[in-house]
């Protein structure tokens, strides 16, 4: 699989223009028992036709960051505070009588489980045809069925299934369906939640092509959300890894892969499994704070396993250690000339 990653080896995308600002985004879902603090004030840019993946363990805040930024959130959830701009357009003092006029035209999201995504009861050029109808009203229909067979075109599906109905209908096909709605109003940034869960390999990699296709053929910016490294590697630009609400690390992909210097992103690439080397997979020791009630300091260090005193008391900001490269840890000191020191390694 052909990675755009790999075409546009180390791009500076600060350069680019910005089509979405995420900052100190926070969102908690209420229990009896306290807040749960589900993003906990989480910034990053999508960049005009890039790929950024978000990516950590499940329950890190991946998907629930997806939904805020699409003002999804269901009760108990809620968005506490953060700002989030499209096109330097602050999206969140909108109704959502106005924010519904930017999902699918301007924000568009391919859901995670594409089988509980599509209406059983409806045929799929209908479920295609609701997306473009709510926006742009109707339409004759010779004209509404050339545009969903040209659809079907762009994500690789054939035009028999035009009346079928998602249980007819493989894995595979139905998340290209999910696909094809998504891209349905040109919008200009797509949010993938899982998109290739689920699914067996082979299917993986036919819709993991499918959205790469996409992108290259519309210019879209796209958000990747998952937890395969492996195919992260091969489908985006830039990767910024998630854990406990928070993100720790923030970098290219060439220079995640080469040199991740988060504790946490050093777990996520030596879990990947390899064919060539013959190694036992890396279990990281400690355990998971509670969501409701997080430890001062950083919000790894139960599990670190460089852990100092400073971590214990003092959160680590998000900060550029590298050309390219952001990370958000007390290991690392940067010297007067700008050179970088693991304060463990010298130590």
């Amino acid at each position: 699989m052909s990675s755009q990653a790999n075409e546009t080896t180390q791009k500076d995308w600060s350069k680019a223009k910005s089509v979405l600002k995420v900052r100190d985004l926070r969102i908690h879902y209420d229990t009896p028992k306290g807040a749960v603090i589900a993003v906990a004030g989480i910034s990053f840019n999508l960049y005009e036709g890039e790929t950024l993946g978000l990516v950590g363990e499940s329950g890190c805040g991946k998907s629930t960051t997806a939904y805020g930024i699409l003002q999804l959130i269901q009760p108990p959830g809620h968005i506490v505070g953060g700002e989030i701009q499209l096109d330097d357009r602050n999206l969140m003092g909108l109704s959502e009588r106005e924010f519904r006029r930017l999902r699918w035209t301007k924000l568009a999201l391919i859901p995670q489980g594409a089988m509980n995504s599509l209406n059983p009861t409806m045929k799929v050029h209908q479920q295609i045809a609701d997306v473009i109808t709510t926006h742009e009203g109707r339409q004759p229909k010779e004209k509404m069925r050339k545009r969903i067979l040209e659809l079907f075109k762009t994500v690789g599906l054939p035009a028999r299934i035009y009346d079928m109905y998602p249980h007819e209908l493989s894995g595979g096909m139905k998340q290209r369906v999910c696909i094809a709605m998504g891209i349905a109003l040109n919008p200009s940034v797509v949010i993938a939640d899982e998109s290739t869960s689920a699914l067996d390999v082979v299917v993986q990699r036919v819709v993991a092509q499918t959205l790469l296709k996409v992108k290259e053929m519309l210019g879209v910016a796209m958000i990747m959300i998952g937890h395969d490294m492996g195919l992260m590697a091969q489908m985006v630009d830039r990767i910024a890894v998630m854990y406990a609400g928070k993100i720790v690390e923030i970098a290219s992909v060439q220079s995640l892969f080469k040199e991740p210097m988060h504790p946490y992103s050093q777990v996520l690439i030596e879990s990947i499994p390899s064919l060539k080397e013959k190694k036992p997979l890396k279990i990281t020791e400690g355990i998971t704070h509670d969501p409701r009630n997080p430890p001062p300091g950083c919000i790894f260090q139960l599990r670190c396993p460089f852990v100092m005193e400073k971590c214990k008391t003092q959160e680590p900001p998000l900060r550029e250690l590298k050309p390219r490269q952001e990370v958000a840890c007390h290991l690392y000191e940067v010297s007067e000339t700008g050179e970088v020191k693991n304060v463990a390694a010298s130590a």
